[in-house]
This record gives structure tokens, C-alpha cells and sequence, in this order.
């Protein structure tokens, strides 16, 4: 039997297939979402609730509709301990902390890849850079961070 690669996926890439301001970001997210048999998808408690905060009645439905298929992970201690560290050395300023929960969850669980369009906090060389520092001195393993169009 073989190993499905696990993916986290953050709240842009979701909300990216109803975006309609970036149409070449949505179709390749489209692109994505088309290759989901090969993969087991994961979303976390902090994208419900980012979710959870989208105004636009009629999205958030849309979304919800997607995301019901997806794993949910979990928040724990552990996970807000890593996030912190991540925020303390500087991956993530402190203002978007749920950006270092995305990525203290998808370590957490050992994710292979976290998914993101959130060029200015999460897939930014600097942040990949911190996050596998502070994974490498904490004993965690290494994740990839990138984007749709890149995983395909």
C-alpha cells in the first residue's frame, strides 16, 4: 500500500478558488484542487474559525461546502508552544500569530507540505528559513512551504 502525501492547506488557498481578483491564482488553485485523489487534505481549527470570520455569507458557505470534505487538526498546547516560538524569532510578526499557527499545526502532525498564497508571511524565504531552524533545533521535522502552483 502506498503512503498519500499529506498536505496542509492554510485559508488562502481555499478562499482562492472563489477569488476572482486573481484569475490566474485561481485556476491554478483549481489545477490543485483537480489532483486531490492523490492526496490527503488537511485544514486545521484555526482556518475553521478564519472561516468562520468571512463576512460574505454567500462564501463562506462555498468554503464551508470544500472544507467539510478535509481533515481537521486539532489546536493544542504544543501547538501554540511552537507557534510562539516561531513568532518570537521572527517568522511570523506577533499582529498575524494565526500564520505561525498554520505552520505550528501542519509540524505538529507532520504534514509533508503546508500550501499557502500568503507570500507575506508564510511562503517568504525568511519565514521558511526561521521555521526550519527553530523545527531543527526543537527536533521536529522538516516541512515544505509553498504554493499551489508549485506542489502541482
Amino acid at each position: 500500500m502506498t503512503h498519500k502525501i499529506k498536505v496542509y492547506l492554510d485559508t488562502s488557498v481555499i478562499s482562492a478558488l472563489f477569488d476572482q481578483r486573481n484569475p490566474e491564482r485561481q485556476a491554478l488553485t483549481r489545477e490543485f484542487f483537480d489532483s486531490l485523489e492523490k492526496i490527503e487534505v488537511y485544514i486545521s481549527e484555526i482556518t475553521l474559525l478564519e472561516i468562520d470570520h468571512i463576512p460574505n455569507i454567500e462564501l463562506k458557505k462555498n468554503i464551508n461546502q470544500i472544507v467539510k470534505e478535509f481533515n481537521v487538526l486539532e489546536l493544542g498546547k504544543d501547538t501554540e508552544e511552537l507557534a510562539q516560538k516561531y513568532v518570537e524569532m521572527g517568522a511570523v510578526p506577533k499582529k498575524f500569530s494565526e500564520d505561525a499557527f498554520h505552520i505550528a499545526v501542519a509540524v505538529m502532525y507532520e504534514m509533508d507540505y503546508l500550501l499557502s498564497w500568503n507570500f507575506k508571511h508564510i511562503v517568504k524565504r525568511k519565514t521558511k528559513d526561521i521555521v526550519r531552524m527553530v523545527n531543527t533545533i526543537n527536533g521536529f521535522r522538516h516541512i515544505e512551504i509553498m504554493t499551489p502552483a508549485e506542489f502541482t
